[in-house]
């Protein structure tokens, strides 16, 4: 039984080895058996290494914002005589009612904000702050909805085995290896993506905005084309409104346009879904002839006239496009925005060329190791090193097996800990062979000798794998990057040696011993 154990357990090691190994192969393959080749990590392929910080306190002062705006448009549509409303900070917002208010509409309108409670109602002015518990919510939401954001965008950008994790309460790791155009990547990552449509202020004078008078409610956004002949940017002046009236929230899809239509190369061409259809259309009925500024992080990409209302829920996004700026916009788009900026606190680019030095130094020390200690176990333990050489072998195949259908990642430290695995299961073998030869010398039979030594020998080394079995499960829950690569890498490893060490060399050892007469054991 033991032995068809150790045989299936060898076919499926090189079964999942051998995509690695041989490269492509054939499509009756794939449909048989799943093909995960071992994958390299940063430190080995190259690639790019970022910890990016985020704005959480912006989040909850866009809410608080968000609130202002609404709480506006309210008293601005109800005529609750309330002359301005303006938030003070993260969390306050300030409203400043006339004489002849209604504070009892107010309060109304109000309680239909319980996440924000009432500081201060005074005859001069009512202060409301954002509850202590929508803050946290805010800022943990805004971490947790920035990783899923980001995490969407490098997916449709086409990089596999990356890393995107939290870290702490406002950090996120993203680790790409392979990846060739780094600053990119960098973009592509930390753009905010927040789409708005405005409409243009066209009763008041942009030339006395540009002056200083800029209209309450109104805005100075810009337009900046870069000429991708000269490589010259200009920036085109709009006055907007302040009011949004429709944000990418209700976007559905957004793809690269070729066709041209624009006339100015690639366009993105965006479709929302159908409440999002609904308002535009409703905007655009009641807006014929006026511009309609598309609006991205701050910047107008276009501002076209509304020509007649538009059914159906489709946009445009025109400019002076490459194909490679379209389809990252188009991206970033489908991903959504992020709640928050993020800030980029650290950044480490991998050349291909230091991964490929120390994937050349790795395996040559691993290789040298490997044949050092299998040519002293040959010395010095005879056939019975031999067999503890073959369970080595067979560990290590084994074990860049289990790597390959984890889908883990080899590291540097990955390597070491491999080393180190072998380490421990020689050490293990080096262990029963003393004690058998302890038996042996007892005067012990050699069947005998073999089940004692093996028997003896097993507590201790239960004793050291579990022990360090326990440390890799540490390292992988505390470490982060390479320290988690070491940790898995160690455990799996001393999991096999523990097989290994016990199991394969003790069936070849019956194996022997019982089909062949055997008068003296080379050990």
């Amino acid at each position: 039984m033991r032995f068809w154990i150790i045989v299936a357990t060898l076919v499926a090691g090189a079964l999942c080895l051998a995509p690695t190994l041989l490269g492509e192969m054939p499509a009756w393959w794939t449909k048989v058996v799943p093909v995960q080749r071992l994958r390299l990590g940063l430190d080995l392929k190259g690639g790019v290494h970022l910890v990016l910080g985020v704005e959480i306190d912006k989040a909850v002062e866009n809410a608080t914002e968000r609130v202002a705006n609404e709480l506006r448009d309210t008293f601005r549509r109800k005529r609750l005589g309330v002359g301005t409303v303006r938030r003070e900070g993260l969390t306050t917002i300030v409203l400043v009612p006339s004489p002849e208010s209604s504070r009892d509409k107010i309060r109304v309108e109000l309680d239909e904000y319980p996440t924000f409670q009432i500081d201060k109602d005074a005859a001069d002015e009512i202060r409301l702050t954002m509850r202590s518990a929508e803050v946290d919510r805010i800022r943990t939401f805004a971490v947790d909805q920035g990783l899923e954001t980001i995490r969407n965008r490098i997916d449709q950008f086409g990089v596999s085995e990356t890393t995107v994790v939290k870290q702490g309460t406002n950090r996120i790791l993203v680790e790409l290896p392979g990846v060739s155009d780094p600053r990119r990547a960098i973009e592509l990552i930390g753009k905010t993506a927040l789409l708005e449509f405005k409409l243009l202020d066209e009763t008041n004078s942009l030339e006395e905005a540009l002056k200083g008078n800029v209209p309450p409610g109104s805005q100075i956004l810009y337009q900046q084309d870069k000429d991708p002949s000269t490589g010259r940017t200009s920036r085109t002046p709009y006055l907007v409104q302040k009011r949004v009236i429709l944000t990418g929230t209700d976007l559905n899809d957004a793809k690269v346009d070729l066709s041209g239509s624009s006339g100015k190369g690639p366009a993105v061409s965006m479709s929302f879904n159908n409440r999002g259809a609904r308002t535009f259309a409703l905007v655009t009925e009641e807006n014929v002839g006026k511009r309609l500024a598309i609006v991205l992080d701050d910047n107008v990409y276009s501002a076209p006239v509304i020509q007649e209302k538009i059914t159906g829920g489709r946009a445009q996004i025109t400019g002076r496009f490459t194909v490679e700026e379209a389809t990252d916009l188009a991206i970033v788009l489908r991903a959504g925005s992020l709640p928050a900026p993020v800030e980029i606190l650290e950044n480490r680019s991998v050349g291909p060329s230091l991964g490929a030095d120390l994937i050349r130094k790795g395996i040559i020390s691993t290789v040298v190791g490997c044949l050092l200690v299998m040519v002293f176990m040959a010395i010095y333990y005879g056939l019975s090193g031999l067999v503890a050489d073959f369970a080595l072998l067979v560990n290590l195949t084994l074990l860049l097996a289990s790597l390959a259908a984890l889908r883990a990642s080899l590291t540097m430290p990955g390597i070491a800990g491999i080393v180190l695995t072998l380490g421990i299961a020689v050490d293990a073998n080096v262990l029963i062979f003393e004690r058998i030869r302890e038996e042996l010398r007892g005067g012990r039979a050699i069947r005998a000798a073999i089940e004692t030594g093996y028997a003896r020998a097993f507590v201790t080394i239960l004793d050291t794998h579990v022990t360090a079995m326990l440390t890799a499960v540490v390292l992988y829950f505390a470490g982060s990057g390479p320290v988690k690569g070491f940790g898995v890498t160690l455990f799996v490893g001393l999991a096999i040696s523990l097989f290994t060490a016990v199991v394969v060399t003790r069936v070849i050892f019956d194996w022997v011993t019982m089909t062949r007469k055997i008068t003296k054991l080379s050990i």
